[in-house]
Parts: C-alpha cells; structure tokens; sequence
C-alpha cells in the first residue's frame, strides 16, 4: 500500500499551489530564483502572510534591502507587516562611511556581533514555523570561496530544518553568479521568468511529489502576486446529459440537424461584416429562454458596440444581462495571458455554471499568446477539450479573410478541433450583395448539405430555403442554373 502524501502547506498563492499539488512540503528548504524585478520577494511575503493567517509564527531574514523601505512595500501590497518578525542583517551606511568589512561565520575577524551569533539568536527567539530568507546570494559575497559558501549554506538549512522550519530563500541566477550549485541543497525550485511576452513561473524540481509541468504565467499586481497554471483539460471531468440546443431558427436548425450538442465545439466562420458574431449570439439567445447561462469574450470588438448591434437585430442583450444568463466580457488581449485567460474561463464554469461559452474571436485571443505563434493550437485544443470535458457548449469566431473569392473555413487551421463549422458567406448576385450560410462539418450527426440565404434584419436572423437554382457559391460570384441543368447534374426535378 503506498505511503500517504505529506501535508501540504500553502504558499498564500491559490494557483501556485495548484501547480505543486496543494503546496509546499513541511520542514524542507525551497529555492525561488529569478532576475530583480521579477516578484521573489513578494512571493516570500504571500508565504509568511499565509502562516500567520493559519497561527503560526512567521520570520523574515532581511540580507539586502534597507527594512524601512521593504516593510513599506509590503505594506503597500496589503500584508500585515507587524504580524511577520524580521532579522534584519542588510549593510548598514557605517560598513561604506568607517570602511569596515567582516567575514560571516568568521567570529574571530569580526569586531562586533557576528552574522552567525545574530542568526542563531534571531531564529532562536522567534522560534519561527516559517523562514524567508532574501536573498541568500548575498551570503556569497561575505565569504571566500565558493566552496566555503556552499558549506556555510548546508549548515543554515539544516540548522532551520532542525528547528522544524519551512524555508523559502531567494537567489538572483546572473551570468556572473550563477546558482546551479544551490540546487542540489533544496527540495524545490521556483523559477520566476521575465521576458518580452510575459512573466512565466515554472517548477523545474520539487522533492516528494510531482507538479503540474510547463511554463505557467503570473501577474504582479496591487494585491501580490497571482499565479495562472497552464490549463490541464485531463484534470476537469463533468457528467451532462446528451442534448440538441436549437438556435431557435427552424431553417439553421435544419441545416444543423437539430442544432448544436451539449459539450461540442462549433466553429463560425467567415469574413467581416457577414454576421458571425449575431448568429452565435442567438443560440445564447435562445438558451437564456431556457434559463441557461451564457458569457461572451468579446477580442476584436468593444462591449458597447455589441450591444448596440445586439438590440438593432432583436436580441434582447439588456434584459439576458439583467436576469444573470449572459455575461459579456471585454478582453484586451495583449494584456492577458492565455494562462490567465483560461482562468477567466474556468471561473465562470466551475463557480458561476456557464453553459454556454463564446470566444469572438480567433486572431483577436491568438494575441494573448505575444508572438509564441506554435502555441496556438496547443492553447486552442486545450481550452476546447476543457470546455467539452466540462459540459459546456463553446463557440469559436473566426474572421476570414476574402470576403469573396477563394473559400475558406478557418484562418488559423483549426479546423480539426471542431466538432461542428457553420460558414456564412458574402455572394454578389446581379450587382447585389447577399450572404450565405452552409454547415461545412458535423461529428456528432449528419447534417443538411445544402447552402441558403442568410440576413439580419431589425426582427432578427432570416435563413430561406436551398439555393438549389444556383452554383459556384463558395466562390462569392454564383451563377444561375438553368432548369435543365439542374435536371441534367440531378438537383432538380
């Protein structure tokens, strides 16, 4: 029979406890690295912040910065800087104005108390469950070798170890100092990343147990720090029942053999302007009737301007709004992560029952990714798998490009992730422009083969009967079929 796992502690950090299965192992010694700026410290403040909530006595080991200024910043972030003791062992001015140095560990050479006997002292007062220690590079600059410095190291954790502490200490990795050599003497590593398309925490090492693998991102924001792990569809099963949701058009549903399924992912494409956005809209119109809950992710389009074309075709956006079926969010993109996004996602799933999710659109989301183009799909299948593991109907905008010409269904090949692909489409016929609507794929069931006249009108959406009079319709310039080659190809009587 295995062993059970250790309790856990909690960093403070919901999402980074997600990521190491519930958090930390008690009594171990764990390394956050990462460049100045990147939110170590912060990190180590949500930790001890998290100990005094739970009763337990909380110590900060300063060795840098001036403690005036680090409890102010604290502070600022909303942590109880009085609840949390701190040894404070930063240089003072009067190592630069009396041009005095010491050597730690090194009682003999050091005229006043030395940094050891104000350790053993400071942690030995406190008695602390929790230890940061920020940052523990800095001991490297008060000793003579490196060698030296390891050893010096190895005693510290043991000696926190034996006083039954969990121990988070910051380094800063520099080409100049690197901090490989910590790694062999810590349970765990966090790596906190900084670069042009975002911050990124992953957790290369961690004694004891696995963690959820992967880049993940963070943000710093006015409250601390908050961790998004990279979505894990696997993890994320809800049992829903088999159902047809209607559009509440009897001529889309034909096409659609009944409409969408419960738990599919449908993708509606087509060029701008042709009414992807209002055709989605109405099976959340429709499902609202039912009493179900919709939310929208609007990407290339403000929420304002939605709602007004909502309300001039008869969509009822207000009063969905105001009776809790439909959420309408606004994302700007290149400030999200797709981390983050997901977490979005997830909380109007798993905490607020969304039933229908609708992501409008494709290229506008694919800007959460900052450049990271191969990760497109990798995200895309994810989310959807997510979304269909957990019941949710999800609808994918995605813009065309030709408005006529060369067809295609999807601009960002993504085709294969449907389950369902509604097209709509510009024609000219005779100098005039109408639109399209045809079902290009359908894995649950058959479907209607046919294309039909599609438009949006101030009542609403109108879909008319086969277009069966005509071919070359993909092309966006249709040609009239004359009756007897209709009766000639078999599409006529």
């Amino acid at each position: 029979m295995p062993s059970p796992l250790p309790e856990r502690l909690s960093t403070g950090v919901d999402g980074l406890d997600e990521i190491l299965a519930g958090g930390l192992v008690p009594e171990r010694s764990y390394m956050i690295s990462g460049r100045a700026g990147s939110g170590k410290t912060i990190l180590g403040f949500h930790f001890l912040a998290e100990g005094v909530e739970r009763g337990e006595t909380a110590l900060f080991v300063n060795l840098e910065e001036d403690l005036d200024d680090l409890k102010t910043n604290a502070a600022a972030l909303g942590f109880d800087t009085d609840a949390i003791d701190f040894l404070d062992l930063s240089p003072s001015a009067d190592v630069f104005t009396e041009d005095q140095s010491y050597e730690v560990f090194a009682p003999s050479e050091v005229e006043r108390e030395t940094l050891t006997e104000r350790i053993v002292e400071g942690v030995t007062t406190v008695d602390p469950d929790r230890v940061v220690v920020d940052p523990l590079t800095q001991l490297r600059f008060l000793t003579d070798d490196d060698y030296q410095f390891r050893k010096q190291v190895v005693g510290f954790m043991r000696f926190l170890k034996e006083r039954n502490a969990t121990v988070l200490f910051t380094v800063q990795d520099t080409s100049s100092m690197p901090t490989d050599d910590l790694e062999f003497i810590t349970d765990g590593t966090i790596v906190l990343g900084t670069d042009a398309h975002g911050k990124s925490i992953r957790v290369p090492k961690f004694r004891g147990s696995s963690t959820q693998s992967g880049d993940h991102a963070y943000r710093i924001t006015d409250g601390g720090i908050e961790v998004y792990p990279a979505l894990q569809p696997g993890e994320h099963v809800a049992e829903y029942g088999l159902e047809t949701i209607s559009s509440g058009i009897p001529e889309v549903d034909e096409l659609l053999a009944g409409g969408l399924e419960r738990g599919t992912v449908s993708i509606v494409s087509g060029p701008t302007g042709v009414g992807k956005t209002t055709l989605s809209t109405q099976f959340m119109k429709e499902a609202a009737a039912r009493g179900e809950r919709s939310v929208i992710y609007l990407f290339e389009e403000t929420k304002e301007t939605f709602l007004t074309r909502s309300r001039a075709v008869d969509i009822p956006v207000d009063r969905m709004i105001e009776r809790g079926t439909l959420q309408v969010n606004e994302v700007e993109a290149l400030e999200r992560s797709p981390q983050e996004f997901a977490r979005m996602v997830r909380e109007e799933v798993e905490e607020r029952d969304a039933d229908i999710v609708m992501v409008d659109g494709i290229a506008g989301y694919r800007l959460t990714l900052r450049g990271e183009e191969n990760a497109m799909l990798q995200q895309m299948h994810a989310l959807g798998r997510y979304l269909k593991n957990m019941g949710v109907t999800a609808i994918f905008v995605d813009e065309t490009r030709n408005v006529i010409g060369e067809f295609r269904a999807t601009m960002e090949n993504i085709s294969y992730l449907a389950d369902n692909i509604v097209f709509l489409r510009h024609l000219e016929i005779h100098g005039e422009m109408r639109k399209a609507i045809g079902v290009l794929k359908k894995r649950t069931s058959d479907f209607e083969r046919t294309i039909r006249e599609f438009r949006i009108t101030e009542h609403g959406i109108e879909v008319g009967e086969p277009m069966s009079n005509m071919r070359g319709l993909l092309s966006g310039t249709p040609e009239m079929v004359r009756n007897h080659e209709r009766r000639e190809d078999g599409t006529g009587g």
